[in-house]
């Protein structure tokens, strides 16, 4: 078997054209949308991405300021942004600070501009899956862009459950990284709609318990090894951000199985495309398309 490659550029379109009509929409009605970006970095990844963002945000008809900020004028910068009425959106680029700090600027943001939907407020309804903001049922929760887009991923490689009131029931996944921002929240996602995940970090293993029979997903203490994890998958996600991981090589795979590379640095092994089905990459273009649905879904709660 060689895998397919599902470029994450052919999705972010589609989901471009529809953020795009809903722009023209918003336009149409006299509602402009902005986003500022911050940015710490004039080089490196963070610079890159956000680059590559201000060219997705206007792809779609949406205003971008990228503001370049040094580390102790970056929650000036943050309060100015949730102050500005002409701000609809606020998308932040890591490191703007140190670890600590910038999660605390997470929280700094208005959640009603939270494109990157990683504020608290967003966190607690995901992690109790509460997936709309009202009684009423209308306004969508925000969920993080990261993580969503991996789940559209999936989704389009062909991920299915078993049973239509759980679309992942039957599915077992394999996260490597257990981060607050992809790792720890695409467990719950994927938990959430039905699947048992294996949430693997430096720290051990944990076990996410589908939301199936419950409101919300359960998370335990596991003790699943790494072998074990990758040889039950269903899919196997890996978003490890050093060069010094150890690869994930095709002999540790299931057959037929979705792998999705999330890393700045490759944490696949070239031998897994002889034996996954799909093989996803990268995911940064769906990211920024996730970003844009999440300013235009922002609209109904501000």
């Amino acid at each position: 078997m060689t895998a397919t490659e599902l470029d994450p550029s052919g999705v972010a379109a589609e989901f471009r054209a529809q953020v795009r009509e809903d722009v023209t929409r918003l336009a149409a009605d006299g509602r402009s949308l902005r986003v500022v970006g911050l940015l710490g970095q004039e080089t490196g990844p963070a610079a890159t991405y956000a680059r590559f963002a201000g060219r997705g945000f206007q792809d779609v008809g949406i205003e971008f300021d990228l503001r370049h900020v040094a580390p102790d004028a970056v929650e000036a910068a943050v309060a100015d942004a949730n102050l500005d009425p002409e701000v609809d959106g606020v998308f932040l680029y890591y490191p703007l600070t140190d670890p600590r700090g910038d999660r605390w600027l997470r929280e700094l943001v208005d959640p009603r501009k939270d494109v990157e939907g990683m504020h608290s407020f967003w966190s607690r309804l995901l992690y109790e899956n509460q997936r709309f903001v009202d009684p009423d049922r209308s306004v969508r929760a925000i969920l993080p862009c990261t993580p969503l887009a991996i789940l559209k991923l999936l989704q389009k490689a062909g991920m299915r459950g078993t049973d239509p009131s759980a679309p992942l029931a039957g599915v077992t996944a394999c996260v490597i990284n257990r981060s607050e921002l992809v790792g720890r929240p695409l467990a719950a996602m994927l938990a959430n709609d039905g699947a048992l995940v294996h949430s693997l970090d430096l720290t051990g293993s944990v076990t996410f318990e589908p939301a199936i029979g419950r409101h919300t997903h359960d998370v335990r203490d596991s003790g699943v090894t790494r072998a074990e994890a990758l040889a039950t998958a269903d899919v196997v996600i890996s978003a490890v951000p050093s060069r010094s991981f150890e690869l994930i090589r095709g002999d540790e795979i299931r057959e037929g199985a979705i792998c999705v590379d999330v890393a700045e640095f490759t944490n696949f092994d070239p031998s897994v495309r002889e034996r996954a089905s799909v093989f996803v990459p990268r995911v940064g273009p769906l990211t920024i398309a996730m970003a844009a649905r999440n300013l235009v879904r922002l609209t109904s709660v501000q």
